[in-house]
């Protein structure tokens, strides 16, 4: 990237310019044959779309924390004929300035190695026509440049563009960000200049993220708190995993030395649970020592910082991080960043959650601050009560064929309230939480209720229901909200989502609700139960209902399955043991694993291991590739069970 007097950007004309195209055929042709094409070429219809972070560094590749390892391994997941379209090295030796893609790109998890793949390749310049807000953040923290189509057809044309209008869709944080060079080296000057952020007035009407944003801000000034106003606010907690834990320690060894402090240890935590199966997965194995190093650095981090220890003893996990930190620390108000995009999971307690880059919560450690936005809220009002074959796992793939799919809560605050919801568990509040990042949105949240402060204080001895009381946050009545939906949960049917994508889904035949319309009958080799969104106390109790109900039948998991079910906590396995559905499952001839991630990420039982193979899963989303190479419909616990036992797609009928 060239500027001029460090304000002007143009392109060099040594460098090239790589587009990802729907046809793949085009990015292996620019990519292997030299081929340069332009946007005057192209239609912004013949960009590729939804690009997600498996794509561009799938999880094998995440095995390597070294950047510049990340960055010979860049856009490892994208296939075409059943081979990758990147070999090794391909971006790095191509010599791109730019990349260009179509909407939301980078969607999917936070793992900031997406970003990073194309940062060290020496591509600075990105343009799409949107992008995915995790992603889009990770790019501001490593001091990536994001541009849309008219900027790049003005650079084409040989203009030389003032940096500010880059600038111009972002912030006024994000641009101070950008314009420093990456988050350390802004946080590192604000800190010097001992800036402040702007306030709130307390009588302006706010939704709760807005109430709990104000509350976490640096100063008393009195102004407004606006939507897309930047703020940079305390943060009350937070989580990595081992997949993310040895990148945050080398860069807080990077920036601040080896004899590094960070603030506020006890509310901070590390967990192994997303590579607890790797090593039973055969493509993984020759990562093993990748993978071992990763469990080291965390160790290595965990001993250096003092934060909650969440390892693994003899290779079982204490659970999947966000259903433990929801059972044990995380309160109503709190500020939470993890790094991993299902930390919005933490919004059924009414906190404010979401995930972030390696980058930006190492900043956050050694600060205790972070760079934030005033996101918009789009109201999700539920009323009814949802049919007994349903779960809030249908409500969500609801919501992503009819609201997410054309970008109407992308970036934005899903906050989830009504009769409806207070009828749900904080379990089920959880699955409508943890599946917002799949929506695109910031994060989601749900009002509180006295059902919330009883759930607390079953989880939290130290509380009592008046200290809790004053944490919890309700929208004001007249409130802004971006958009407002109703919901009528009683209409809901059991969903199911074509492969690939999760906002594909499909509902049930109302006259029959063992045909999914549309698809006819499908077989499955694989029905899995379990992950973050899965592997719950309900969920639990979803797939013993239907195992019960098939055994009283005299049914059993039909001979062409393997179901698994895997719990998502030590708390959620004693719990299966002592209610009995431990021995049920395994009556049934289930394949019961013990707590952590798996089959969610492509790490554990229950992958495909054929391209050939249908999987019915109920984890949170099906990328393609992300659990093995079969093709896997997305479905609810209850439907999931369903199929296991009848040999295909089905909804449950009790």
């Amino acid at each position: 990237m060239s500027k001029e007097n460090s304000i002007h950007i143009k392109l060099d004309p040594s460098k090239r310019v790589l587009f990802l195209t729907k046809d793949l055929s085009l990015i292996a042709k620019q990519l292997n044959d030299g081929l340069d094409l332009s946007m005057s070429e192209l239609r912004p219809s013949d960009l590729l779309d939804d690009i997600n972070t498996d794509i561009m560094t799938p999880a094998w590749v995440c095995f390597h924390h070294d950047p510049k390892e990340i960055a010979k391994r860049a856009y490892a997941g994208l296939m075409y004929n059943n081979e990758r379209v990147f070999q090794d090295n391909a971006l790095l030796k191509g010599n791109f300035q730019a990349i260009v893609s179509g909407e939301r790109k980078g969607t999917g998890s936070s793992r900031e190695t997406a970003a990073q793949c194309e940062k060290f390749s020496g591509v600075g310049l990105i343009f799409a026509a949107s992008f995915a807000p995790i992603h889009q953040r990770n790019n501001i923290n490593l001091g990536q440049i994001m541009g849309n189509y008219e900027l790049l057809r003005r650079l084409e044309a040989g203009e030389s563009i003032a940096l500010e209008e880059f600038l111009e869709p972002f912030d006024e944080f994000s641009r101070h960000v950008l314009r420093a060079g990456g988050l350390f080296n802004f946080l590192n000057q604000f800190q010097e200049q001992q800036k402040t952020s702007p306030a709130i007035l307390s009588e302006v009407p706010m939704t709760m993220a807005q109430k709990i944003m104000a509350k976490k801000l640096l100063n008393s000034d009195i102004q407004p708190l606006q939507n897309g106003q930047s703020t940079v606010a305390h943060v009350d907690g937070g989580y990595s995993h081992e997949f993310t834990s040895a990148q945050v320690h080398q860069f807080l060894i990077q920036e601040y030395g080896e004899h590094y402090k960070i603030k506020n240890a006890q509310r901070f935590a590390a967990f192994e649970d997303h590579l607890i199966y790797a090593d039973e997965v055969p493509k993984y194995a020759p990562y093993k020592d990748l993978i071992d190093e990763l469990r080291s650095q965390q160790k290595q981090f965990i001993a250096h910082t003092g934060i909650r220890d969440y390892s693994a003893t003899q290779k079982i996990s204490p659970g999947i991080c966000h259903e433990v930190a929801r059972q044990e620390f995380i309160l109503p108000g709190d500020f939470i960043q993890a790094t991993d995009s299902h930390t919005c999971m933490g919004g059924a307690l009414n906190a404010f959650a979401f995930g972030i880059g390696a980058t930006e919560y190492a900043a956050l450690l050694a600060t205790g601050l972070s760079v934030v936005s005033v996101p918009p809220s789009v109201r999700f009002d539920l009323n009814g009560s949802l049919a007994k074959n349903c779960s809030a796992k249908d409500v969500m793939l609801y919501i992503l064929l009819n609201f997410s799919k054309d970008g109407l809560t992308l970036n934005k605050v899903m906050e989830f309230g009504g009769e409806g919801l207070h009828q749900l568990s904080i379990d089920e509040r959880a699955t409508l939480c943890n599946m917002a990042t799949e929506c695109g949105a910031k994060t989601g949240i749900c009002e509180p209720d006295q059902k919330l402060v009883d759930w607390l204080l079953e989880k939290r001895k130290e509380h009592n229901s008046q200290s809790l009381t004053k944490l919890l946050s309700m929208p004001d009545k007249n409130c802004h909200y971006e958009a407002r939906y109703s919901i009528d949960l009683s209409k809901i049917e059991p969903m199911v989502a074509h492969p690939g994508n999760p906002d594909l889904g499909i509902p049930s035949d109302p006259t029959n609700g063992e045909l999914i319309k549309n698809l006819g009958e499908i077989p499955i080799d694989i029905a899995y139960g379990g992950s973050c969104t899965a592997g719950k106390y309900d969920d639990i109790e979803m797939y013993a209902r239907v195992v019960s109900d098939a055994l009283t039948q005299g049914k059993k998991v039909h001979d062409k399955v393997k179901f698994y079910i895997q719990y998502g906590s030590k708390d959620v396995d004693s719990y299966a043991k002592l209610k009995g559905f431990h021995d049920l499952f395994l009556k049934a001839g289930i394949k019961v694993i013990s707590p952590g991630c798996g089959a969610c990420i492509g790490c554990g039982p229950g992958v495909s291991s054929d391209k050939n193979q249908v999987s019915i899963s109920a984890i949170n989303r099906n990328f393609q590739g992300r659990s093995g190479p079969g093709k896997l419909y997305l479905a609810s616990p209850l439907s999931v069970a369903a199929s296991a036992f009848a040999g295909k797609i089905v909804a449950w009928r009790q």
